[in-house]
């Protein structure tokens, strides 16, 4: 990635008043001049086409790019869409960005460069859940998720031991667990997790709160402890795990995965891999295909599509469209011109997302960097919703 530097002004006075007339601007500016192209081929295995060739109303996306080159949708990195397993539309954009919360500037995004995926992470450890079941290192997401962790047995009880796989996966453990509140609040628990030497301890000792599978609550500290029994079973940390049964298969050669704040040495499974957005889409074209990967079964078909299925309804939350969730993906439905579409969304903050809809053979990737900002009113999601989906309606 390349940052823009800056110098001091006072250096350059001359070329400042020299500004003053020929109207040079100091600050970002993006222009509002674009023409499409077709994506360029790569030996990544993507196939690519014309944004034309395919049925669309491709005015609604040429607007879309104005409109984030505008900053009306702001701080919006990178766009690619996928239509009948042909990617038609992939543009990047330069915007202000962070790595796992580190501020990396004012970036010129690019097709090589890595990005945070932040909570798109949760749905690649889901991936890696349904990996190691077919490769039998796992029996069944239907396991008490305590016989995996015998050196915590004082944490267990009546309760706790009805907790499964399933239930992490479906983020219904009933566990205590608040990230509803800013993620620069310490009392959030994934804040809390991330700053412990014991993460998995500070987990499994949380009070319940729900029985097990009854109630919904989002919580990064479930997909940790799935984390976990990955490693447990299979001796090999989450994303070397991913490296071999899942990015190997892919192609994805370029990734990085953050680890826990005060244990490195654990990569947060929550939220801490970054890919790049061509990588991102080839994990939905994993799970549009039914698992499926040039030929090879990466996910058995049942598993990529249950895991694509509402499996319970999420409780309402402010500023979050109302729907279900699946294995660490969201779902929900939109209308519209009185057509009702599914929706599956691999969700990360930022507006960071992974969109499919199955029944128009979609996928759409997007990057950005409005982290913590959850007020936006021209977000991610309404790119999609407003411009991205009735184009091709």
């Amino acid at each position: 990635m390349k940052s823009i530097r800056y110098i001091p002004i006072s250096l350059f006075a001359p070329i400042i008043a020299l500004c003053t007339f020929t109207g040079c601007k100091t600050s970002h500016y993006r222009p509002a001049v674009y023409s499409y192209l077709k994506p360029p081929l790569l030996n990544d295995g993507i196939v690519v086409d014309n944004l034309d060739t395919l049925k669309s109303d491709s005015s609604k996306i040429i607007q879309l790019t104005k409109l984030i080159l505008a900053d009306s949708f702001p701080n919006i990195h990178s766009l690619l869409i996928m239509k009948d397993n042909k990617l038609i539309y992939e543009h990047y954009f330069a915007g202000y960005d962070q790595n796992n919360g580190k501020n990396l500037g004012y970036i010129d995004h690019g097709a090589g460069d890595l990005h945070d995926c932040r909570s798109i992470t949760k749905s690649v450890v889901s991936a890696c859940i349904g990996i190691a079941i077919k490769h039998k290192f796992i029996g069944s997401i239907d396991e008490p998720v305590f016989n995996y962790f015998p050196e915590y047995a004082r944490y267990n009880d009546s309760i706790k031991s009805k907790i499964t796989i399933r239930h992490l996966l479906t983020m219904t453990s009933g566990l205590s667990w608040n990230e509803y509140i800013s993620y620069s609040n310490p009392l959030n628990s994934e804040v809390r997790m991330n700053l412990t030497v014991d993460p998995i301890g500070f987990i499994l000792n949380r009070d319940t709160k729900y029985k097990p599978g009854s109630y919904w609550v989002y919580s990064g500290g479930s997909t940790q402890i799935l984390a976990e029994i990955i490693e447990k079973n299979s001796g090999m940390p989450i994303d070397k795990f991913a490296e071999k049964y899942l990015f190997a298969p892919l192609g994805i050669k370029k990734f990085e995965w953050n680890g826990l704040f005060f244990k490195k040495s654990m990569p947060s499974a929550a939220s801490g891999l970054r890919l790049t957005s061509r990588d991102m889409l080839k994990i939905g074209m994993l799970y549009m295909n039914d698992g499926n990967w040039n030929k090879q079964h990466v996910l058995t078909k049942a598993w990529a599509n249950s895991s694509l299925s509402t499996h319970v309804a999420r409780n309402e939350l402010k500023l979050i469209k109302k729907g279900g969730y699946g294995y660490q993906f969201w779902t929900y439905q939109e209308t519209i011109n009185k057509q009702t579409y599914d929706i599956t969304e691999a969700k990360g903050n930022g507006g960071n997302a992974i969109f499919f809809c199955k029944s128009l053979r979609l996928v759409v990737v997007v990057t950005a960097g409005n982290y913590n900002n959850w007020k936006i009113k021209n977000n991610t999601y309404a790119a999609f919703c407003n411009y991205i989906l009735p184009a091709f309606l």
